[in-house]
């Protein structure tokens, strides 16, 4: 079970919008996911199509008491096929003040403990945060082994995940409890030159630890959330969709243990049958800024075990792709400043596991 807290003390950067969209995500791919909102705002609940007033029990009453921890599924509603929801209410905002005569570790442990109590039901747990570093976040990212940080691509926003990595990192060595955290660029406006600089910026800034995948701007996310449904169910078809089926797909092949980079080499006793080759694939565009290549070569691993090269042939940008693969079938797409995109060149397509049309490549 992968424990995932979003993240980010800056409001509107779209940390309820991952959260729910991550989750029909995920569960679109056959995954099993809780949401925990862990936001007195409730707002993940509310997306989730649930009146947090019209509630009998949610998370305060898990954490509020010592004995809690074994009360968390008895909280938990069925909120649509292979999501379940931990819903928030606004008393939850009293938790700090109810809890601040204990000791630290006693206080910030209790999501931890309740999330550890249940039984193996879930393969993603997706923990929505308030927009501070309080008590309740402490919790998040304690319970926690992966940190989402959805970031909205402007300038100051940058400045702000910078400080909230140093907070991590500081948690981390004081708890002694490892975070792998990840940013995610959100609220991308690809028409114009400010967010395209700025996504180039937030890359360079964090490398490794930025998602491939970028959320675009798109209105459906918001209709999305006012129907009370993930827009995986709600407009299949969005960008919004293939946005987060994007980043769920990212984060399916990367789990922690396989963050660093790996190489395309196997063992001789794993090989198959052909000896492995060059392939070259090229990609060309006038006004792209960052093009990689993923593929069930690579465990859709943007750029992993590639190497790449970039030339001008006039006004227009050349990326080469060079592959080492044995003699077989595979399928890719590229990430285009972070938008997922077959390639236009190969007319072979098949469908992908989320429906998007994946390009095909026959090494003989």
């Amino acid at each position: 079970m992968r424990v995932i807290a979003i993240v980010n003390q800056k409001g509107g950067c779209g940390k309820t919008t991952t959260t729910v969209n991550l989750a029909g995500a995920l569960a679109a791919e056959g995954h099993r996911v809780l949401i925990v909102d862990m936001d007195p705002q409730a707002h993940a609940t509310l997306a989730m199509g649930l009146e947090p007033d019209d509630l009998e029990a949610n998370l305060y009453e898990v954490l509020v008491e010592p004995a809690g921890a074994g009360k968390l599924d008895s909280i938990i509603i069925d909120v649509s096929e292979s999501i379940d929801i931990a819903p928030s209410s606004i008393v939850l905002s009293a938790l700090e003040q109810k809890l601040a005569s204990e000791r630290h570790d006693a206080r910030t442990e209790r999501l931890a403990a309740a999330i550890e109590a249940l039984p193996p039901l879930y393969d993603f747990v997706l923990i929505d945060c308030p927009p501070n570093v309080g008590l309740l976040t402490f919790n998040a990212l304690r319970a926690a082994g992966e940190v989402i940080i959805p970031l909205e691509t402007s300038f100051f926003a940058i400045d702000g995940v910078q400080k909230l990595l140093e907070t991590i990192g500081l948690l981390s060595e004081r708890i002694g409890h490892k975070l792998h955290v990840r940013v995610l660029p959100t609220l991308y406006d690809g028409r114009t030159r400010y967010a395209r600089n700025t996504l180039g910026e937030i890359r360079e800034l964090f490398k490794e630890l930025c998602f491939d995948s970028v959320v675009r701007l798109n209105v459906k996310l918001r209709e999305a959330a006012k129907a009370g449904v993930p827009i995986a169910r709600y407009a299949p078809t969005a960008i919004g969709a293939h946005d987060y089926a994007s980043v769920a797909m990212e984060l399916i092949a990367s789990p922690p243990a396989l963050f660093q980079p790996v190489g395309p080499e196997r063992k001789a006793k794993d090989a198959e049958p052909g000896l492995p080759r060059e392939v070259v694939v090229r990609f060309k565009d006038a006004s792209a800024g960052d093009v990689r290549i993923a593929g069930d070569f690579n465990g859709w691993v943007p750029d992993r075990g590639v190497r790449s090269l970039i030339a001008s042939e006039g006004p227009t940008r050349v990326w080469t792709k060079v592959l080492t693969l044995e003699p077989g079938t595979y399928q890719y797409r590229y990430v285009v400043d972070g938008e997922w995109r077959e390639d236009p060149a190969n007319p072979q397509t098949a469908p992908g596991p989320t429906g998007q049309p994946n390009s095909i490549l026959h090494v003989r």
